[in-house]
C-alpha cells in the first residue's frame, strides 16, 4: 500500500462556473489530516512577481454539502477575487 502522508495532488477544476472559482483542486495530507486544496492561477498582465499559484486548504470534515467536493466558494474569497489568476495562465 502507498504511504500518501505529507503528499498531496491537484487537478483542474471542471466544475468551475464563474471566475471566483479555483481554477485547480485537490486533496492533501498532513500528518494523516486529510484536506481539501483550491488554487488560482496567476492572470494575463498581472505583476510578473506575483506568486504563479495561490491556493487554500480546507480540513475535509469542514466540508458541509456531502457531495464529495469542498464548496466553490469556502474557501478565502481574496484568494479568488481580482488578485491577477487566470484559469487561462500556464504555471510557471
Amino acid at each position: 500500500m502507498y504511504d500518501n502522508t505529507n503528499r498531496g495532488q491537484i487537478w483542474k477544476n471542471d466544475r468551475k462556473i464563474t471566475e471566483r472559482h479555483p481554477d485547480l483542486q485537490g486533496t492533501l495530507d498532513v500528518e494523516g489530516v486529510e484536506y481539501y486544496v483550491s488554487a488560482w492561477k496567476r492572470k494575463p498582465g498581472a505583476n510578473p512577481k506575483s506568486p504563479a499559484l495561490s491556493f487554500s486548504i480546507q480540513p475535509k470534515e469542514v466540508h458541509k454539502d456531502g457531495d464529495g467536493y469542498p464548496d466553490a466558494l469556502a474557501a478565502d474569497d481574496a484568494l479568488a477575487a481580482d488578485d491577477g489568476y487566470d484559469e487561462m495562465s500556464p504555471l510557471v
